[in-house]
């Protein structure tokens, strides 16, 4: 048996860490990811694991937000080292680094993601156009990173594909505004509907919303259907999940998104990512899947 370098040893440690962070922060990517090429799938976990660390430190994690700043500053200067000099101790910066050297994930994706980590700290009340950056930072460079890395690599050059990917991250990210109304609102103090009252939504607003969120989930599905092999499969799931999600915020209307109760039950989760393993599933609708309109029925589930 080969004995590995220290490094390889230790850049598969930090990889096992990263994988630790995404099964603990979110069952469902970590389900996903198990549908990725075995290849792809620790790229993945650490690209998640990273920018979970850097939203941790602004939504909590650090009650003082001078020193939360001072952390989101360090990070930055630290991931970037790390990528520059392919190691780091702290093991999360360690593998998202190793995954950025691999695949070309540069400053141009990077500092986005921490500017937007800044301005959970700084902005309470998003305009139009911070919003905009915003999501671009949170969330739409989180889609190109991982693209990077589908297929071993060269998906990311191809401006549909990342135009794609940007529009899934996007989809996930407004999804997620919604779902978690009640704690941004009322526990961070935070308002991502610029124009909107989070504290007094309307039907006109969630039906908007969803409708925009479906709409950033079209473009995806253009560009999943190119991804190669197991790599499509993962992100297909990722995909029909967060449909499923929005059909229940749009069917729990304003009330229910208020009440911060929307969720997709587990047992429905896994009819969703069975069907999507399948190729049955939403994002396979336009090579001759079914397509699923409206929430899955937890009775049918339940069955």
């Amino acid at each position: 048996m080969t004995q590995q370098s220290p490094h390889a040893e230790f850049t598969e440690a930090a990889r096992r860490c990263s994988e630790v962070i995404l099964r603990r922060y979110s069952t469902s990517f970590a389900l996903a990811c198990r549908l990725l090429a075995p290849a792809t799938r620790p790229h993945v976990a650490a690209i998640y694991a990273w920018a979970r660390v850097g939203d941790e430190v602004v939504d909590g994690a650090m009650d003082d937000p001078v020193a939360a700043r001072e952390l989101i500053a360090e990070a930055r200067r630290r991931t970037h080292r790390a990528i520059d000099r392919g190691l780091d101790p702290d093991p999360v910066t360690h593998a998202f680094a190793d995954t950025a050297r691999r695949f070309g994930i540069d400053a141009r994706l990077v500092d986005p993601f921490y500017d937007s980590m800044e301005a959970d700290l700084e902005v309470t009340e998003h305009t139009e156009e911070s919003l905009r950056r915003y999501i671009h930072g949170s969330a739409e460079v989180i889609g190109e990173m991982c693209l990077r890395t589908f297929a071993g690599g060269g998906l990311g050059d191809d401006d549909e594909m990342a135009a794609g990917a940007r529009a899934l991250g996007a989809a996930f990210q407004k999804v997620n505004f919604l779902r978690d109304i009640r704690e941004d609102s009322l526990e961070l103090g935070r308002n991502y509907l610029p124009g909107r009252d989070p504290r007094a939504l309307t039907e006109e607003d969630v039906r908007e919303l969803a409708d925009d969120v479906d709409a950033d989930l079209r473009v995806a599905r253009a560009a999943i259907d190119r991804i190669p092999g197991r790599d499509r499969l993962a992100v297909a799931a990722a995909h029909d999940l967060f449909a499923e999600l929005n059909d229940r915020i749009r069917a729990a209307g304003a009330a229910g998104v208020s009440a911060g109760r929307v969720r997709v039950p587990d047992p429905v989760k896994l009819v969703v990512f069975g069907r999507a393993a399948a190729g049955r599933g939403r994002a396979a609708a336009g090579r001759g899947g079914a397509a699923h309109g409206g929430p899955v029925g937890d009775g049918a589930v339940a069955r």
